[in-house]
């Protein structure tokens, strides 16, 4: 299972239209758009993918979409998670039944939880299902950290096969993996700036927002890394600090789907309340892909 869990794998958006209805038609076309660039998966529900403003019927429609859209081309990741066990569990069972790859699953979030309470609550959902597992790892919006030690616990279970991080800490991607050293296992950058560190690190690859604008750079990284170009890699890597630099204007979820838009995929607003991105932030956006990617509009 775990040699799924590598690469460059697509963070995707979820097209909605200009009611905040999903958009299945572009839905569609994007997934198509990232498989052409050469991605090693797709991934709906994720933080960039809105889930969290998604109803679960939603949710099941999405997944639903990218399985058949897909057409087992690539690996099709999903998130997951909720807040409760049972509905982590509902939706993950959900998601075996549609015929997802693997399941990705964020840490429970709003209320404080214990390490014991996070090491009960994958345990659980891992034993629902047959799916393999990477966990979510991102405190800014959870508000916790997997520890390295409880993620060296979870390694023990079979289908838990790896974990995400999205913290930005290098050195917490570094604990991941020592911690879970000598066991199959994978430590994905959920952090588009480190995805490079991370593979020299140990890791196996990144969970990637950017590729929603520039697929063929990020999955560049990969590439030239694997073929011994680490200079190469160094320099795509290095390539999308200007529009991660975009990211000060607001939510990231909502800069990259007005980049999205600009560029000519109409990926269409962030649901209501988001997404309400200031004019100075759209111009930034705009000379930003104009001078240094106006090469990869396609």
């Amino acid at each position: 299972m775990v040699e799924l869990v590598k690469g460059i794998i697509a963070a995707m958006q979820t097209p909605m239209n200009e009611d905040g209805s999903l958009n299945e038609a572009e839905m569609r076309n994007q997934i198509n758009r990232e498989i052409r660039a050469g991605v090693d998966g797709v991934f709906c529900l994720g933080t960039n993918g809105e889930f969290f403003i998604l109803s679960l019927e939603e949710r099941i429609r999405v997944m639903e979409i990218f399985v058949e859209e897909a057409k087992g081309r690539v690996p099709v990741y999903a998130g997951t998670g909720c807040v409760g066990t049972a509905d982590t569990i509902y939706l993950s069972r959900e998601a075996q039944r549609i015929g997802v790859d693997v399941i990705s699953v964020i840490t429970p979030y709003f209320a404080a939880i214990s390490q014991e309470e996070l090491y009960e609550h994958y345990r659980a959902v891992a034993e629902a299902v047959e799916l393999p597992i990477v966990m979510y790892n991102i405190p800014m919006r959870a508000g916790v950290t997997i520890e390295p030690e409880t993620v060296a616990r979870l390694a023990d279970i079979p289908n838990i096969v790896g974990v995400k991080d999205s913290s930005g800490k290098l050195e917490l991607i570094q604990a991941y993996i020592n911690a879970t050293k000598g066991k199959e296992f994978a430590v994905l950058s959920g952090n588009d700036a480190l995805i490079l560190d991370t593979l020299k690190a140990g890791g196996t690859g990144g969970i990637t927002a950017i590729s929603n604008i520039l697929p063929e750079i990020m999955v560049s990284i990969y590439k030239k890394y694997l073929a011994g170009d680490e200079a190469g890699a160094r320099k795509a890597q290095d390539s999308i600090a200007p529009i991660r630099a975009c990211f000060q204007y607001g939510n990231p979820n909502s800069i990259v789907k007005v980049a999205t838009n600009l560029i000519g995929h109409p990926v269409g607003p962030c649901r209501k309340p988001f997404g309400l991105v200031p004019e100075e932030a759209k111009e930034a956006i705009a000379r930003c892909i104009d001078t240094y990617y106006k090469e990869y509009k396609k």
